[in-house]
């Protein structure tokens, strides 16, 4: 199976309510693996013709069918999606890395737009949105009661158009309205430089198309600067993932030949897949895309920092370094996306992403709703952690795939520890909300003021790491039921 269409999604699906005709799913019932429920699908059918008939003002037959198939996938899980004409556009503009917006990495919380990160030098950086802002409202229309869908059309247009935000931050309290011009967003995914003398750093932001081409001249840039390079950081912190190719490339860059990088299965065949370390995983065209790397990348002390916005693709790549002992983990435990989204297309303009398999490292373990725990655990700052407890995981999302630890929810530990993280993060919100000053925000990535940054080069240099002393594994837990 094409790695190009394996992609973890940056944004949350919304459920709509709908109603679907029995024609539609005829069709798909040809190659289903059960039989359908002709009963329900009557039901469906006598909806479908009541609000046809009997609501208030007429209505759009296609839109109730589209609305239909949005809420039945949007009911699985957080990452499956039923993509209409214009969020298949952009969906597919995401993944080259192009996209005409605002420059925001999102999620939902409490109905509102949560931005998790701004996207460096977008609009939105510019005009000084932070991690953890929330979006009320966009021009004049509320952001509750929107789906993220909703929400990110709203948000995205023409370029050279404006948007109107309403911004609430937490951290002071406060709302203010920012207006920001779209433009069209290219997405630098990969940033380099040499923090010093013999150590480099690699920051991979999201695995888009160009991240693998991006990735090997940064590498290469790296290495004309200092051939004898003697460690080096590959930072994936706050990198929500994006396209397998990518990540088992980036993998095989630092890892022997041929071996194993990640495995995926799932209910049908061909969601059953080994992916290694070999140009026919991962070259889209032509030859091997890391041909010109150094030959000491293969073997230069590497460190990979880590923490809970890394998800997916970039869990991938930790994961392998890590079972084959290619690299030391450092940070704090990944969010946990452990799934396989595949794009189907329906037709020339619409598309069904839906969740296909389970990723699993070389050693067999499941990412899913756990993540990579990291082999030595940091602190986001020299004082402790600022924001951890209040990054939401793959384990606090509604209707999250079930991850293979979450049977241990109901253990008196594990019950502890969750009473522990709901009391730190209680206790971080109730400080920020009597502060008279927000908390200082933490310092740019790749800066001799981020901490996480400079213990991964005391690891490579042999000098003591202040490893955290209150960070522990969380394990997944499993839905409230209802």
């Amino acid at each position: 199976m094409s790695g190009k269409f394996k992609v973890a999604g940056l944004l949350m699906a919304g459920a709509v309510a709908g109603a679907l005709t029995t024609m539609q799913l005829t069709a798909v019932a040809r190659s289903s693996l059960a039989p359908l429920p002709l009963e329900e699908l009557q039901q469906l059918a006598a909806v479908f013709g009541m609000v046809k008939s009997e609501y208030v003002e007429a209505v759009d037959e296609k839109k109730l069918i589209s609305d239909a198939i949005s809420g039945m996938v949007s009911g699985l899980d957080p990452h499956s999606q039923y993509f209409d004409k214009k969020s298949f556009k952009e969906f597919r503009e995401g993944t080259t890395g192009k996209f005409v917006g605002i420059g925001i990495e999102m999620s939902m919380e409490d109905g509102l737009v949560k931005v998790v990160s701004p996207i460096e030098g977008s609009p939105a950086f510019r005009a000084g949105l932070k991690s953890g802002d929330l979006i009320t409202r966009i021009d004049d229309t509320a952001v509750k009661g929107l789906s993220v869908d909703q929400a990110v059309k709203r948000m995205r247009g023409e370029p050279a158009t404006k948007v109107q935000l309403t911004v609430f931050r937490k951290a002071e309290s406060r709302s203010f309205p920012v207006t920001i011009v779209r433009e069209e967003i290219r997405m630098q995914s990969v940033r380099a430089k040499m923090i010093e003398p013999g150590y480099g750093w690699i920051r991979i932001s999201l695995f888009q198309e160009s991240t693998v081409a991006d990735f090997v001249k940064k590498a290469e840039d790296l290495y004309k600067q200092d051939p004898n390079m003697k460690g080096l950081v590959l930072d994936l912190r706050n990198d929500p993932g994006g396209l397998l190719d990518g990540a088992v490339a980036v993998s095989a860059a630092f890892l022997p030949a041929d071996v194993v990088v990640v495995s995926t299965n799932g209910q049908v065949p061909d969601s059953r897949a080994t992916y290694r370390a070999s140009p026919e995983f991962y070259a889209r065209r032509g030859g091997d895309p890391l041909r010109s790397l150094p030959a000491a990348l293969k073997k230069v002390p590497l460190v990979v920092l880590v923490n809970e916005g890394s998800a997916s693709a970039s869990e991938i790549v930790a994961g392998a370094l890590q079972d084959h002992k290619r690299a030391v983990v450092m940070g704090a435990q990944t969010f946990g996306k452990g799934s396989v989204q595949t794009v189907r297309p329906l037709s020339a303009e619409t598309a069904l992403k839906i969740t296909t398999a389970r990723y699993y490292t070389p050693n067999g373990r499941s990412i899913q709703a756990t993540g990579i725990v990291p082999d030595v655990w940091l602190d986001e700052t020299a004082d402790g952690n600022v924001f951890a407890a209040l990054r939401m995981r793959e384990a606090d999302l509604e209707k999250h795939l079930q991850g293979a630890d979450e049977k241990k929810k109901d253990t008196p530990e594990e019950k502890a520890r969750e009473k522990a993280r709901e009391e730190a993060r209680t206790k971080l919100e109730e400080q920020m909300a009597k502060s008279k000053e927000p908390p200082k925000p933490l310092p740019e990535f790749g800066t001799v003021e981020d901490f996480p940054l400079m213990q991964a080069l005391n690891q490579l240099r042999g000098q003591p790491v202040a490893v955290s002393k209150t960070a522990s594994e969380r394990k997944a837990e499993a839905p409230a039921a209802k």
